[in-house]
């Protein structure tokens, strides 16, 4: 494939995918009122699995054929530039800062297991090269983790122990009238058949993101961060913007969150097709920054919900301000 081809299939995918994300929102709204779920609880599981999904199949595929510099390139960057995105949510919502209308316990805990999650990665790259079958033990406490966070978040919606603060800017998660015009069968449907379109076009953005970085001479590292990572994310942005737009606050912050800690998974998920070893051994420090780095934007994004700053410079929270010069920094230091 030429480089034209491969930057318009890249573009042709990067489109499929916005397209996607918008009707999918809908979608996983009316399913988080229909099942009873909770807006909090279908933003981590439904939406964040399912526009995480382009994203999966590119790290996955990168690692399976010997390309791990890529793979992890695009999970934690794809993790940074969603953080990003809820701030650009932020900007969206004009009556007062995100954070602070979407005061949720469920986006807490999902902000405190995605730290606990970004941690263990670290503790992988940093324990001893240890493996069975190719696989590092970390793999699979990222998995248990993830199930038992997601656990905590399902107990906090039906029982919760703690509650923020009620204000007049506060959107709490009510569920929608005209969720009912669909069968619940169909919703199902609907859901399953986008979240396999956005998994196609990660296997075609695989493709022909090994073509641009071949051929242009950027290294996988800015490929991944630049490139697939921001592509495969755009489910995140279009489906917060649209949820915000909805007045879905909680789904809206749930499903940045919720997506970044299912994104933690690409790593497990890459380890496991990773045929030469320990992939958490194998990647460059500059890569490992970018773990160091969603760390550091994740625990501002929880001082933000935390604090609740109702209006902020440029009607944006702190944290948003903040998170935009920790990933601008982050891109400085990759291209030196």
């Amino acid at each position: 494939m030429s480089l034209p081809a491969a930057v318009a299939l890249f573009s042709f995918c990067a489109v499929v995918i916005g397209i996607v994300g918008t009707r999918l929102t809908r979608v996983v709204d009316n399913l988080a009122d229909r099942t009873g779920l909770g807006e909090a609880i279908a933003g981590a599981v439904l939406l964040g699995m399912a526009t995480s999904l382009s994203g999966i199949v590119v790290s996955v595929s990168s690692a399976w054929t010997d390309k791990p510099e890529l793979a992890m390139s695009n999970a934690l960057g794809g993790i940074a530039v969603q953080t990003l995105f809820l701030t650009i949510a932020d900007m969206v919502y004009r009556r007062a800062n995100l954070e602070h209308a979407a005061a949720s316990l469920g986006n807490l805990i999902q902000g405190a297991l995605l730290l606990c999650l970004l941690s263990l990665l670290l503790v992988g790259r940093f324990a001893p090269e240890w493996t069975f079958w190719q696989i590092h033990p970390i793999t699979p406490l990222l998995f248990i983790a993830y199930l038992f966070g997601l656990r905590l978040i399902k107990n906090a919606h039906t029982r919760p122990m703690w509650s923020p603060t009620r204000t007049r800017e506060t959107r709490e998660d009510q569920p929608d009238e005209s969720a009912g015009k669909l069968t619940l069968k169909r919703l199902w449907l609907i859901f399953l058949g986008l979240a396999l379109a956005i998994g196609l076009t990660g296997w075609l953005l695989e493709r022909s993101a090994t073509i641009i970085a071949a051929e242009t001479g950027l290294s996988q590292a800015a490929v991944g961060v630049l490139l697939t990572s921001v592509v495969t994310s755009l489910p995140e942005l279009v489906t917060t913007i649209a949820a915000v737009r909805r007045g879905a606050l909680t789904l809206a912050v749930a499903g940045i969150i919720g997506g970044n800690a299912f994104d933690t998974l690409f790593a497990a998920a890459s380890d496991v097709a990773y045929r030469g070893g320990s992939i958490y051994h194998v990647i460059p420090n500059h890569v490992m920054l970018w773990v160091a780095l969603t760390v550091l934007m994740t625990g501002v994004l929880m001082l933000g919900l935390l604090h609740r700053q109702e209006q902020g410079p440029g009607r944006i929270g702190f944290e948003s301000m903040a998170i935009i010069g920790l990933y601008l920094a982050g891109i400085i230091i990759l291209f030196n």
